[in-house]
């Protein structure tokens, strides 16, 4: 039995035009929610500004009709969680943790990286491909040009 990691929320169309947009929080500005129960009480919990930043963020991005998952810089994922997140094969992120690009560790027999490690991994696969493209333009410059 497989447990996912990634647990996406998204609103359904329905959702997205009932919900009310709020105005971008400004410095100073207090965020409470407020918790009705099932008993009909009320709970009211005065919200960190940078916990109501993230709750302002994610609502955004839902708002928009994305999907968001909100994850610990600690948690270990699997290497199907990994694969997704970086967009390749579940087999490069295992051959990425056998070759060293990716730390990993066994949990009994299944390997588990940090969610830190694979956008460490996802910064550098990208300022490579920067980098690549870079070139590319050169060659082309070069190929156009003469130069």
């Amino acid at each position: 039995m497989t447990t996912q990691v990634l647990q996406f929320v998204e609103l359904s169309d329905q959702d997205r035009k009932a919900a009310k947009t709020f105005d971008k929080l400004g410095k100073g500005d207090q965020v409470e929610v407020r918790v009705r129960r099932k008993s009909g009480e009320d709970q009211v919990i005065r919200l960190p500004p940078k916990a109501a930043a993230l709750l302002e963020t994610a609502l955004g991005h839902l708002l928009q009709g994305e999907r968001v998952a909100v994850l610990a810089e600690n948690q270990e994922l699997s290497p199907n969680d990994a694969a997704d997140i970086l967009g390749v094969s579940r087999p490069l992120v295992v051959h990425r943790m056998d070759v060293g690009d990716l730390p990993f560790r066994y949990v009994g027999k299944h390997r588990r990286t940090t969610l830190k490690d694979v956008l460490a991994l996802k910064s550098r696969i990208d300022a490579q491909q920067a980098a690549m493209e870079a070139l590319a333009e050169d060659a082309e410059d070069l190929k156009r040009y003469g130069v």
